[in-house]
């Protein structure tokens, strides 16, 4: 194949990887603001219908390492499309009118969240098939709109909710799905040949419970205040379940996950990073949001509508973009883990002045874009760090081990969010102190403080001997090694 053809495929492959992964979080996020339009619909409570978003979360929490060893596989095209083909039909659920509509619209959310598992078959597919030079790049773009994802379709999600309906905004899911089913059918190529994948299957169902139960007990907080024995006796079957899972996996010889490539210092350590960093950056972002809608009567706030706080997340969207652009750039003169390490002290920073400058519109648009810089440099930084050393093989399920840790660090933001808020609340009152968004923000600070730690101790721990495979992913004259750890 001539050099021309193969650049004139690798123009027409990045675009389509970037709207696969872009419109696979849009969609799964779709239930962020469309919770009060569920409860007013289909007559649940608020409670209940945060579940259009839980699910969502839930099922490609279980799904993506599944989706990962699939995609590690010489199936990878067809676990691809079969997984699309998934999120389609889910899309269908939330619109068509069905008996029993709520029970309905509950399984097409879980089906659509499967869609979230692409992200790191997205990366694969850009490791193997794209060009040194270009590899780096795409994948750390791809893991940027995997998380601005949410900002792209919250707006439009919320527009077309408050004048077409519930039915209209979830019809904008189910139209972009097959919009990008079509184009992973037409743009998806095969994977290289020799490649091989068994799932272990009774490993994956010990994974999926255990996970099930620590997003459940994260999302569901009133439990922990009305039923503290049950959530303990939950949260310790999880553990356990956790614990056989990863004793399972060093002993097979199909795991689901590598657990011996995730303990290699540089991997566990962006796992680490990512849970921390994960957890403070989920909660900056619901902080932001949460306040921009408080009406005025609260005694702070903004009262703006789901629309118009949706439009506050562009400058989210806007800065994480330009950050995941700049960051393959500057990877090639600073160390990965030190990007790391800057991009969680930046997200430290948006914690920071919106605990201290919250007065005004403007300091809000302000502190939403501090985090959206830090959250795209974080994202587009996370990738190489993992990669290189981890195996091409293995691109698919290394991201996606990291991307169950980011699920369930998103999660324990949200919770932790909650609770603050929960525990600043006065008996009788809707809606917590403003000094509660402060506690809030300085536990943000800390947990960004604990991130940054991190990866300064991960960067120091990088040996003379391990230098050479932690040269960014694609970067031509890099060496890489063949195996973690080696």
């Amino acid at each position: 194949m001539s050099t021309a053809l193969i650049r004139s495929e690798a123009r027409l492959l990045v675009p389509a990887l970037m709207f696969i992964a872009l419109v696979v979080a849009a969609v799964a996020s779709l239930g962020t603001p469309l919770i009060t339009s569920v409860a007013t619909t289909f007559h649940v409570s608020l409670d209940s219908a945060q579940w259009t978003l839980t699910i969502a979360l839930l099922s490609g929490a279980v799904a993506t390492p599944v989706l990962g060893r699939l995609g590690a596989g010489p199936h990878r095209r067809a676990t691809i499309l079969a997984t699309l083909a998934i999120v389609v039909g889910g899309g269908a659920l939330t619109v068509l009118p069905l008996p029993m509509p709520f029970t309905w619209l509950l399984a097409g959310r879980a089906a659509q969240g499967v869609g979230l598992g692409l992200t790191a078959l997205m990366m694969g597919v850009a490791r193997d098939h794209l060009p040194e030079e270009r590899s780096a790049a795409t994948i750390a773009l791809i893991s940027v709109v995997s998380i601005i994802g949410a900002g792209a379709g919250y707006p439009l999600a919320a527009l077309l909710a408050e004048y077409g309906g519930l039915r209209a905004a979830y019809g904008l899911g189910l139209l972009v799905t097959a919009i990008a089913f079509v184009t992973a059918w037409r743009s998806m190529p095969s994977a290289p040949e020799g490649r091989s994948a068994h799932v272990n299957v009774a490993g994956a169902l010990v994974l999926a419970g255990g996970l099930l139960l620590v997003l459940f007990l994260a999302g569901e907080r009133s439990l922990w205040s009305r039923h503290l024995a049950v959530a303990v006796t939950l949260a310790v079957t999880a553990a356990l379940l956790l614990c056989v899972w990863t004793v399972s996996e060093l002993r097979t010889k199909t795991p689901l996950v590598d657990v011996r490539a995730v303990r290699h210092p540089a991997v566990a350590g962006a796992n680490l990073a990512m849970f921390t960093g994960g957890s403070g950056m989920y909660l900056l972002l619901t902080l932001i949001t949460r306040y921009a809608q408080t009406p005025h009567s609260a005694g702070y706030g903004f009262g703006l509508t789901t629309f118009v706080a949706g439009l506050v997340l562009i400058p989210f969207s806007v800065l994480g973009f330009v950050a995941g652009k700049l960051t393959p750039r500057v990877r090639t003169r600073i160390d990965g883990p030190l990007l790391l390490a800057g991009s969680a002290a930046i997200v430290g920073g948006g914690f920071v002045l919106f605990a201290t400058a919250r007065s005004s519109l403007a300091e809000l648009l302000a502190a939403m874009g501090v985090l959206g810089f830090g959250v795209g440099s974080f994202s587009a930084a996370m990738p190489g760090v993992i990669l290189a050393v981890t195996p091409k093989s293995e691109t698919s399920s290394a991201m996606s081990f990291n991307y169950v840790v980011r699920s369930v660090g998103y999660s324990l933001g949200s919770a932790i969010g909650g609770l603050v808020l929960a525990a600043g609340t006065a008996t009788g009152r809707l809606f917590p102190s403003d000094d509660a968004y402060t506690t809030a923000a300085l536990v943000g600070v800390a947990a960004m403080a604990i991130t940054t730690v991190a990866s300064l101790a991960l960067a120091r721990r990088r040996s003379p001997e391990t230098n050479p495979v932690t040269a960014p992913v694609g970067v031509p004259g890099q060496g890489r090694s063949s195996r973690p750890g080696s």
